[in-house]
């Protein structure tokens, strides 16, 4: 009982609303720019998975399982802390003196885009597989060549049908961007981390975040549920 009563949402709502105001800018960015990313690499990764070429075939198999079968928080933390130790030894192997940096919120964008684009690649590649087949053959026979009629026939139906499944990546995304907070992305978990280990209001401020990120998803998931029922 005499937690509730020290509990003090008033002043923690005063600081922390207006920071996590000022943080959900920097949130939709990072969100916007990994969520592009992973679309452009997911559809070239899924053009990849349905081609003919095995050896293409076999390394797209190889990247999307070792992306899925490792946690998407070592993947940031490893695109931020060795990826630039890495290109700076192939750097120094060609001869080069340029020292290679990565800001957290690029290295937060490039990994998010990465680890998204092997999940929506299967969603793309699912989608262009449930096309009839007939389709791409009209457009062969209409005098198409076989990339025309992929890029103009084929995938503007397989893209209208995965507009659902894309925004519930996008809330997925919005909320891994918790996760930039260990590469100090200054998104909205530092900022309550931040006000929360200097005021001790451990409840409140955590409370106000789960409450921020639920104001986010919410219209985002009835967003989502409109454009899936109007594209039906």
């Amino acid at each position: 009982m005499e937690i509730i009563k020290r509990l003090n949402f008033k002043d923690a709502a005063e600081y922390l609303i207006p920071s996590l105001g000022k943080g959900l800018g920097l949130v939709i960015q990072v969100t916007l720019l990994a969520f592009l990313l992973g679309v452009i690499l997911g559809l070239f990764i899924a053009i990849g998975r349905i081609s003919k070429h095995k050896i293409l075939k076999t390394i797209l198999v190889i990247l999307i399982e070792f992306i899925r079968g490792t946690p998407l928080l070592v993947q940031i933390v490893y695109m931020y802390f060795v990826m630039p130790l890495l290109v700076d030894i192939f750097l120094q192997l060609i001869g080069s003196d340029f020292k290679f940096e990565l800001s957290p919120i690029v290295a937060g964008v490039l990994a998010l885009g990465i680890n998204y684009s092997c999940y929506l690649s299967e969603v793309i590649r699912g989608a262009i597989e449930s096309i009839d087949p007939g389709q791409m053959e009209a457009g062969l026979a209409l005098g198409f060549g076989k990339t025309e009629t992929l890029f103009r026939i084929v995938l503007p139906q397989a893209m209208r049908n995965v507009v659902p499944v894309f925004g519930n990546y996008l809330i997925m995304m919005i909320k891994d961007t918790s996760l930039l907070a260990y590469i100090s992305v200054y998104e909205l978990l530092l900022r309550t981390q931040t006000y929360a280990s200097q005021t001790f209001l451990t409840i409140e401020s955590y409370t106000i975040l789960a409450g921020a990120y639920l104001i986010i998803s919410l219209p985002m998931s009835q967003l989502v549920k409109l454009i899936e029922k109007k594209l039906k």
